[in-house]
């Protein structure tokens, strides 16, 4: 290691930035956060600095840097050099090695007793990540990716467990049980709980889990299952919590629509459990993979049901729901961008615009989940665009329905194949045209139709490709 990470308390210690600039400005703020009391010498401030003083977060000795200035403030912990002028660093350099304080100049490592890292803060957690100063920058895009996989409720979290410490110590006397608790319990849904406020939740859930360490010498493994959307087929359109529970799950439920590429997300150890459907071809019952994951879940497993688009949207998920309710087995649910607002958006047009659509209507097309219950009538007058899914077999019978009860025969139409995948085709014509425009074509499931005057827009944003006639 260059530099050996060490976290420093200065909390109401005297430290001393060197520049009124905005690279003075970012290192006082680390001061400031720290509990530092922060002098600044600089012969002027910039606006940055200025607003620190503004808000009385530093002390401005208004000077440039020199031997006397040191002597009339308060000797400090730590020294910062910020500045534009090379030989006014290098003063600063000299005077901290000639009075032993720890001394940093900005961005020149040859003149630094300590470094500043990036830094992700989920107060009290703090994650420093350093290069030893050969690249700020590519430091700076991990602390970007641990931005986005660490929660900012889990400084929530910290506390609650920092708070427990001591119960934990009292009930379970041995340092390894101690150690194989915690890795149990912190995760699944007590982390969720705690990282999202539902404090008293979590607390019910380690109160529960040390009476059985105390009772049974570790707590009893308890299961549960995540009820995952995974979006509607870029592996990218994953939510950071989707992610994060997939890759901690025990056993992965997967169907069809679900890329591979999502699935190869879950850890390597991980169970991989295909139950998806085709039309007429059904691999497993509906009502087996519900009680699979609630058998699974009794196991003490972690189970990832992972759904095309999101959950609770023509996904069956709430039944599953209901199935793991019923059997006293905990779950959570992760919504997912669903196919229309993913589809729509890869094919360069909206689902609302405020000249053509107010609102959306998302609608089954299978047979077997009402498409001859559909309220036409009500569609074709409302307005609103309309999003067909499993809609492509009865085509014929949206079409006519609509056309029935008066919709305009050229409102615009677009079919999205494999949506946000690498192999996403669009199809696009007039409402008259489409059973015509899918048989020609040979288009098959998964396809998404979308039924609405606002798919002109995709003319404005690619005005080489337009396909409508103006509004």
């Amino acid at each position: 290691m260059d530099y050996l990470p060490l976290f420093v308390n200065i909390k109401n210690q005297h430290c001393l930035i060197v520049g009124g600039g905005p690279v003075a400005a970012r290192k006082a703020d680390l001061f400031i956060k720290s509990g530092a009391i922060v002098t600044v010498v600089a012969p002027e401030l910039k606006t940055e600095m200025m607003h620190h003083l503004a808000h009385c977060k530093i002390i401005w000795q208004m000077d440039e840097f020199s031997e006397q200035v040191m002597n009339d403030i308060q000797k400090p912990k730590y020294v910062i050099s910020a500045t534009d002028k090379q030989e006014v660093n290098l003063a600063v350099y000299e005077y901290c090695q000639n009075h032993n304080i720890p001394v940093n100049v900005a961005d020149q490592t040859e003149y630094c007793d300590f470094i500043l890292p990036a830094i992700v803060d989920r107060e009290p957690m703090t994650i420093a990540i350093s290069t030893g100063g050969r690249s700020p920058v590519l430091a700076r895009l991990m602390k970007a990716r641990l931005e986005t996989m660490i929660p900012n409720g889990f400084s929530k979290l910290t506390d609650l467990v920092g708070r427990y410490r001591q119960k934990v110590k009292d009930a379970i006397s041995n340092e390894d049980g101690r150690k194989v608790f915690w890795e149990a319990i912190l995760q699944g849904s007590f982390i969720d709980k705690a990282v999202h406020g539902n404090a008293d939740e979590a607390e019910k859930i380690l109160d529960k889990r040390i009476d059985q360490a105390a009772k049974y010498g570790q707590p009893l493994p308890e299961g549960e299952v995540y009820l995952i959307g995974a979006g509607p087929g870029d592996p990218d359109l994953m939510t950071f919590k989707a992610l994060r529970l997939l890759q901690q799950a025990d056993v992965v439920l997967y169907d069809r629509l679900v890329a591979p590429e999502i699935v190869e997300m879950a850890r390597r150890e991980a169970e991989r459990i295909y139950v998806g459907k085709k039309d007429k071809w059904h691999k497993v019952q509906q009502e087996d993979i519900s009680m699979m994951m609630v058998e699974l879940a009794k196991q003490g497993k972690r189970v990832a049901r992972l759904k095309g688009g999101d959950p609770y949207i023509f996904g069956r998920g709430a039944e599953e729901a209901e199935m793991l309710v019923d059997h006293g087995v905990s779950y959570q649910v992760v919504p997912g961008i669903t196919a229309a607002a993913g589809c729509s958006a890869y094919a360069s047009f909206p689902l609302t615009h405020r000249e053509f659509s107010q609102s959306v209507s998302l609608v089954t097309g299978h047979q077997q989940a009402g498409a001859d219950g559909v309220d036409y009538a009500r569609l074709a007058n409302s307005g609103d665009t309309m999003v067909f899914y499993m809609g492509v077999k009865n085509a014929p019978r949206i079409q006519a329905g609509l056309l029935k009860h008066g919709m305009n025969p050229k409102t615009p139409v677009a079919v999205i194949e494999k949506g946000t995948t690498a192999d996403q085709v669009e199809h696009f014509c007039t409402l008259d045209e489409l059973s015509e425009m899918l048989e020609q074509r040979e288009i098959k499931p998964p396809a998404l139709i979308v039924v609405g005057e606002v798919i002109k827009v995709r003319d404005r944003l690619m005005p080489g490709k337009k396909l409508f006639k103006a509004a």
